[in-house]
């Protein structure tokens, strides 16, 4: 039996097309639009004259969902007598099962200075537990916002991490418990490590006696306000 071998070139030289494949260099640029929704309290002071500070406050895992009233709970809202002058008390809700989408935080905080009378040089942002973790990054996207950041008890990420120099011009305050055993003392300490060479200003306190409820040692010191309402942009 004879084979014909004369269309066997063609077919390896289809091949070789095939496996050499082509290279596309291109850009996405498209406009996508979503919907934010988020609910909030807004705590705004009365007969006041002009500008008021704005302190934004971000909840942990346990007041997720749809009672507005939990984000008071464990919050600077408890210990409003311990602040000195007027502010105003932003605390947004997240929803539940999920953890906090900072674009539309950041959107939220934006919409409240159109809409009060807000001194943009004094807008401060803290949180607890997952809500510490929200406002570390929060932080390290738009650090041009805040004139000062408190973290409670903030898990960290490796991409906190790896843009550290975020942090670089932020006054910034960490408090930790140090027998936290749902987000361990050791995440703190790795953290400000890194935080530390690149803002040397940037402190650490730990509550030695404090497990994961380091919030009420935290929100019960006038010194947190007191600190945090010197600052300015």
């Amino acid at each position: 039996m004879k084979f014909k071998l004369k269309y066997i070139p063609f077919l390896l030289l289809s091949i070789s097309l095939q496996l050499n494949g082509q290279e596309i260099k291109a850009e996405l640029n498209k406009e996508i639009k979503r919907t934010e929704k988020m609910s909030y309290i807004l705590d705004y002071p009365q007969k006041t004259k002009g500008n008021v500070p704005l302190i934004v406050f971000l909840h942990g895992s346990g007041e997720r969902g749809n009672n507005l009233e939990m984000v008071k709970v464990h919050s600077p809202f408890t210990y409003k007598n311990l602040i000195k002058e007027p502010v105003a008390i932003l605390a947004p809700q997240c929803p539940a099962d999920t953890w906090w989408d900072t674009v539309t935080v950041y959107n939220l905080i934006k919409e409240i200075q159109k809409k009060y009378k807000i001194d943009a040089s004094r807008i401060y942002l803290t949180g607890l537990s997952m809500g510490a973790w929200g406002t570390l990054k929060l932080a390290m996207e738009h650090p041009e916002m805040f004139a000062a950041v408190a973290s409670v008890c903030a898990p960290t990420d490796q991409v906190m991490t790896a843009n550290i120099q975020q942090y670089k011009n932020l006054n910034i305050k960490m408090y930790h418990g140090g027998m936290d055993d749902i987000v361990l003392p050791e995440n703190a300490f790795k953290f400000y490590q890194k935080l530390h060479p690149v803002n040397p200003s940037a402190e650490l306190t730990i509550f030695p006696n404090d497990n994961h409820n380091s919030w009420d040692s935290a929100y019960s010191d006038p010194k947190l306000y007191d600190w945090m309402l010197s600052k300015k942009k």
